[in-house]
């Protein structure tokens, strides 16, 4: 596929994301209703790459971006569309970019209900759906479990210590994105036995703070992990991005008062994305839509 395409009206060609003002981008996002802020955006960019759908005098109608981990593996995201040019092909145009940029590499992403039956069409298979909670955090929180552990603050320069322990619950390696992430961002870890068995960090985004990434092994676990962020923010907005439907920990969601304001599907091509073991650690709580 071409590097450009050529719509009803005019002509649109890929532009690097990197080389575009801010700006146009948060209006883009703005346009869909998504509530990413222009610190969201040039975070993102750091985090991975991108193109643009840009006209002749530099209006952007469109944007993809990809997050590589590794040489085999890459999260797809931000696929926006501007509403002028949603029924044009401008998002099959888009992802046909992001595939010859990408390679062989496998591919994962969580799709919005409008583009489901796009990703469809090109060969992504449906996995799973993502449950966005959030809202005002209420005090007092709910009675958590019984705690199996200790739990302690992790700093920046220490993130290295919970990438293994990410990789086996995430499937592919993301040290270079946890750096990032934890820029900023308040960080716990749960241990047993002298062992790191979970972790889960707090950041700005959007309407107000994220939980996530959440990695666990059970419930229980995760429980721990959300609660000493969700105790930090009270009367403030949060949010958190789980596959969870049921379960202790989903019910601990609904009884803090958060609630679910929208779903998406996760989706892979290539080899199956989520492959999740009994009593091993899981990802509870995404680090974002794009970066899953």
């Amino acid at each position: 596929m071409g590097r450009s395409v050529r719509l009803k009206s005019f002509e649109l060609v890929a532009r690097d994301i990197r080389e575009v003002d801010v700006k146009l981008l948060h209006a883009l996002s703005i346009a869909v209703g998504w509530p990413h802020r222009p610190k969201d955006w040039d975070f993102l960019r750091r985090a991975g790459r991108g193109i643009v759908a840009v006209d002749g005098i530099g209006r952007v109608f469109g944007s993809a971006m990809w997050f590589p981990h590794g040489r085999e593996f890459a999260t797809i995201g931000l696929v926006i569309t501007s509403p002028r040019t949603q029924t044009q092909g401008t998002g099959r145009w888009l992802m046909d970019q992001v595939f010859e940029r990408c390679g062989d590499r496998n591919l994962s992403l969580n799709s919005t209900d409008a583009a489901y039956h796009l990703y469809v069409s090109l060969g992504f298979r449906k996995e799973a759906v993502v449950y966005q909670w959030q809202g005002a955090v209420v005090s007092p929180l709910p009675v958590a479990p019984v705690l199996d552990g200790e739990l302690r603050s992790l700093s920046a320069e220490n993130v290295e210590e919970i990438a293994a322990l990410d990789e086996r619950a995430f499937g592919s390696n993301r040290q270079k994105l946890l750096g990032l992430l934890s820029e900023g961002a308040s960080i716990c870890a749960l241990s047993r036995g002298g062992e790191t068995v979970g972790y889960s960090m707090k950041r700005e985004f959007g309407r107000g703070h994220v939980i996530g990434p959440i990695v666990a092994s059970n419930d229980c676990d995760a429980i721990h992990l959300t609660a000493v962020h969700l105790e930090e923010l009270t009367g403030r907005f949060a949010r958190v991005d789980t596959r969870e439907q049921t379960g202790l920990f989903a019910d601990y969601l609904q009884q803090s008062h958060l609630g679910i304001s929208e779903t998406v599907t996760t989706m892979s091509k290539g080899r199956q994305f989520l492959n999740r073991k009994e009593n091993e650690p899981w990802v509870y709580g995404l680090a974002g839509h794009a970066l899953s």
